[in-house]
């Protein structure tokens, strides 16, 4: 698949918006090569500050980001399926190509899409690209609580 091109705007000094960034991104392999990841934007906060100038694809995150959120695109090989794995956020996946399902720890399973959007919430699951191409999905991931015990019931 082609990189993904990311606008940011901004500022000038007075206060009309400009374009400050327009770049692509190449997603890189993760270390299974199962995937491509290009991470596009963390805010280190929240609420987010607008007035921090920084390149937000240049600040350090892991999967997510303590106190902020990270935004990334995914494209996932034919045939390949993520570890099941959670997150301490709330992650919005939004299809953009592709068939994807989306596997969940109670063994329930869902396909999705171009166009679908899940809303995941701190929920053990996996992806499973079970089309013929390359399938991308569009994350925007925001640091939530624990859920505790690791069962999904709030105590």
């Amino acid at each position: 698949m082609s990189g993904v091109r990311r606008i940011v705007t901004g500022h000038r000094g007075d206060g009309k918006a400009i374009i400050t960034s327009d770049r692509v991104f190449e997603p890189q392999s993760v270390p299974s090569g199962d995937a491509r990841f290009a991470k596009l934007w963390v805010t280190q906060t929240s609420p987010a500050d607008n007035r921090d100038e920084r390149d937000g694809a240049e600040l350090a995150s892991g999967l997510t980001c303590v106190d902020g959120s990270v935004l990334r695109i995914v494209d996932m090989q034919p045939g390949k399926v993520s570890p099941m794995h959670k997150t301490n956020s709330v992650d919005y996946g939004i299809v953009l190509s592709g068939e994807i399902e989306m596997r969940l720890d109670s063994g329930e399973a869902t396909r999705l899409k171009p166009g679908d959007v899940v809303v995941q919430r701190g929920t053990n699951h996996a992806w499973a690209n079970v089309g013929t191409g390359v399938a991308r999905m569009a994350f925007v991931l925001i640091d939530a609580l624990p859920l505790g015990d690791g069962s999904g019931v709030t105590p």
